[in-house]
């Protein structure tokens, strides 16, 4: 039921009753002691809510610029913004109607939308919502109310909390003007902070980075990129840019929008990027970005001569406007010569130690001789190679003295070289060592093609092929290449946080007595072929097989900044891979096949670990243990995939997951959140998900609350819906235990295992 009820005027203080009059007096108190925006709106949700008597409260600002209704504080919620459209929802409707609204019924109010609770597991039973006005009444914004503690919200709640946050409204405002004053000074600051700095700043990145930071704070956007012209190649490029990390990106500069403004000199504001036939979405697609709204502007030098193009993406809360247009234009302008003067340095200085940084940065040493036999250069790759101390140990020596025993060879092969010779795998001794070397000997010649001398290059493949003949049987190609490419020692002991999965086949001995010996090696690789595959094209590593089970590792010995979600991705690959193939093994006649995995995100010590004789790369810690117990789990929640709250917290992407237990497992003294993913299921495997995920989610509140009748009844609910959903079996099994024998002491909520 929804009662909409004028908002117009309320009455004055001095006609309400001594307790409303107190509660009034005591809403200005306490708002008069808040020190900013964020503090004012927390104090005031709370004197809602235990006013009210209601679970949690929400007031909603508006933003004007925008047309959105946005929140800092949701008791009960993490501190962070939150934006609906000032039309939308049931916080919408009383915004723009201007009329309060009491729901007793959320779900059957078309209003109100479910995947709010569905994300954050909150139920909402029913909802007070009044426009927030200020003391001249104009509407400012929307409080909400949710899920009255004892009965239903009346007209006089309603009434109530309008008295509330009109009596709140000055000190709410007055912490905007100063938010919004705050905001503009710093943003001022910034400016002349950095227009400040390109005076005395040559360093063409830096200065880039300095720029771009300042342009997305200051326009209150999500990226922007600063595009120099290269005239050799007449390309656009840039070197920085918020949320491109260091990789350089090039295009004509007559491509794209940014070459169209290069190009014509316009100023472009466009609201919606995808709609404009001039945009590229190409680079959305590499970077996985989705580009909303973007302002482009031309870089231009005092002569008028444009340089670039300054570009920034997705203003936050709408599209920009053309104050944006100003000050990005000013702020340009007042660059613009330091941006010139930085490229003609570093155009000077690249030239000027072009050969020097060329030598330095060359993994392969790289070592000339004069025509005395004398060293003329070594670089620092060389000075490795050949086992001394630094340079000056090696320059002007006669190299005989450097290249001599079991390498004379090499110095033959060097005496009166004529072309270029290409040793291949070579075997070299330096000092105890022997290394494995590919040989590259180059006579030197001036532009007459006279000796000046020789070059002798070595490339030391030694490592590359210790790490090819130890990790070809734990990854792919494209993983090892990595190895290779990173020159490091990895396989010596590395101490990293990583995602461990953990997988295993139930019913395994039930099957092996079906299939004989060759049918079971037959499935194993079957299925072991399928599930490697899935781990692999994640970046994954394999790191053991144990009989019917397999260990994989996401983050060593190569990271990547979202290896929870590969691992994420590969389970629940795992799972739909092995659905398709239980289809494909019932058509032939065959027995399914069903499996558990468990994945926990930690510290582990990877390393080759054994002994002389026998010596494998594997991972070891804690980490490692909890998610072979995750796994194990699976069986007493009826779940196939199981995860900590250390991987739960941090996934990048959103998927659809479940708390269902905080534990203290076999050998553990601290407990562990536990959350099942659901993602992978069909409405035939879990019927009715979203209602049983609300009735459950619901019944581990009232569960942790110690109210087992409560939590019975919603976890029966949720049985109603799913009648296989086994957590939901349990609970009611383990609320029946604890009502008949409850806890001693302080009740936490934690249930321990005492059992692998």
């Amino acid at each position: 039921m929804t009662a909409p009820t004028d908002q117009g005027s309320l009455p004055p203080v001095e006609k309400l009753g001594p307790k409303v009059s107190q509660l009034l007096l005591k809403v200005n108190n306490d708002m008069a002691l808040t020190d900013k925006l964020d503090t004012a709106l927390e104090t005031l949700v709370e004197i809602i809510t235990s006013t009210i008597g209601a679970e949690r409260a929400t007031i909603f600002l508006n933003d004007e610029g925008s047309g959105e209704l946005y929140s800092r504080v949701a008791q009960g919620s993490f501190m962070r913004e939150i934006r609906i459209m000032n039309t939308r929802g049931i916080a919408g409707w009383v915004y723009t109607q201007e009329e309060g609204a009491i729901v007793d019924d959320a779900y059957k109010d078309k209003r109100f939308f479910k995947n709010v609770d569905m994300r954050t597991g909150f139920r909402t039973r029913s909802v007070l919502c009044a426009v927030f006005r200020d003391a001249a009444g104009k509407k400012i914004g929307v409080s909400q109310v949710l899920n009255k503690i004892d009965g239903q919200f009346t007209g006089q709640d309603l009434e109530l909390l309008m008295m509330i946050t009109r009596q709140a409204a000055i000190a709410i405002q007055n912490h905007l003007v100063l938010e919004e004053v705050d905001s503009v000074r710093k943003q001022e600051l910034d400016f002349l902070d950095v227009v400040s700095q390109i005076s005395s700043e040559l360093e063409l990145e830096p200065l880039l980075q300095k720029i771009i930071s300042t342009v997305t704070k200051m326009l209150n956007s999500e990226r922007s990129s600063l595009f120099i012209n290269d005239e050799k190649t007449d390309e656009l490029y840039t070197i920085v840019g918020e949320g491109l990390g260091s990789n350089e990106i090039r295009f004509p500069n007559h491509l794209g929008i940014a070459g169209h403004v290069f190009q014509t000199g316009e100023i472009l504001n466009i609201p919606h990027a995808y709609a404009d036939l001039r945009f590229n979405p190409a680079f959305d697609k590499q970077t996985g970005f989705f580009t909303r709204s973007m302002l482009c502007i031309p870089v231009t030098n005092k002569a008028g001569k444009t340089i670039g193009v300054s570009q920034v993406l997705n203003k936050r809360g709408g599209p920009f406007t053309q104050e944006d247009e100003a000050r990005l234009a000013a702020f340009t302008s007042q660059i613009s010569i330091g941006i010139e003067n930085a490229t003609l340095f570093k155009d000077v200085q690249k030239l000027m130690n072009y050969t020097e940084s060329m030598l330095n940065s060359m993994a392969n040493g790289v070592l000339t001789v004069n025509e005395e036999g004398q060293v003329a250069t070594i670089n620092p790759a060389a000075v490795r190679i050949l086992h001394v101390a630094s340079e000056k140990e090696v320059l002007k020596r006669d190299v005989a003295e450097i290249i001599s025993g079991k390498n004379e060879w090499v110095l033959k092969k060097m005496t009166g070289v004529e072309k270029e010779d290409v040793i291949i795998d070579a075997e070299l001794v330096f000092g105890k060592e022997t290394i494995s070397a590919n040989l590259t000997i180059l006579p030197l010649l001036d532009d007459e093609q006279q000796s000046l001398g020789t070059m002798l290059m070595i490339e030391d493949i030694s490592t590359e092929k210790r790490i090819k003949s130890t990790m070809s049987r734990y990854m792919d190609a494209e993983l090892a290449d990595q190895l290779l490419e990173s020159g490091a020692d990895l396989l010596g002991g590395k101490q990293s946080v990583s995602t461990v999965l953990f997988s295993d086949i139930r019913s395994f001995t039930t099957l092996t007595e079906q299939l004989g010996a060759q049918g079971t090696v037959a499935l194993l690789n079957e299925y072991f072929t399928i599930m490697v595959d899935l781990i692999q094209a994640e970046g994954g590593m394999l790191d053991k097989f144990i009989g019917d089970a397999m260990m994989a590792i996401f983050g060593t010995p190569v990271a990547h900044d979202d290896d929870p979600d590969r691992a994420m991705r590969a389970a629940i690959g795992m799972m739909t891979e092995l659905a398709v193939l239980n289809v494909a093994r019932k058509s032939r006649g065959m027995s399914p096949i069903d499996h558990g995995l468990g994945l926990n995100t930690g510290e582990i010590v990877s390393g080759n670990i054994g002994s002389p004789k026998r010596m494998d790369f594997t991972v070891i810690g804690d980490g490692v243990n909890l998610a072979a117990r995750l796994e194990s789990a699976c069986k007493k929640y009826g779940a196939h995939i199981l995860i900590s709250e250390y991987t739960f917290a941090s996934l990048k992407a959103t998927y659809r997951t479940r708390h269902i237990d905080k534990v203290i497992v076999k050998g553990k003294t601290e407990p562990v959140g536990v959350y099942e993913v659901v993602d992978y299921h069909t409405k035939e495997t879990f019927p009715n998900m979203i209602e049983v995920l609300g009735y459950f989610n619901s019944g581990i509140e009232y569960y942790n609350e110690a109210r087992w009748d409560k939590a019975t009844q919603q976890f029966q609910q949720a049985l109603a819906g799913n009648p296989n959903d086994v957590c939901s079996k349990m609970y009611i099994e383990r609320c029946a235990e604890l009502a008949a024998n409850p806890p001693e002491g302080e009740w936490d909520g934690v249930w321990v295992f005492t059992s692998k």
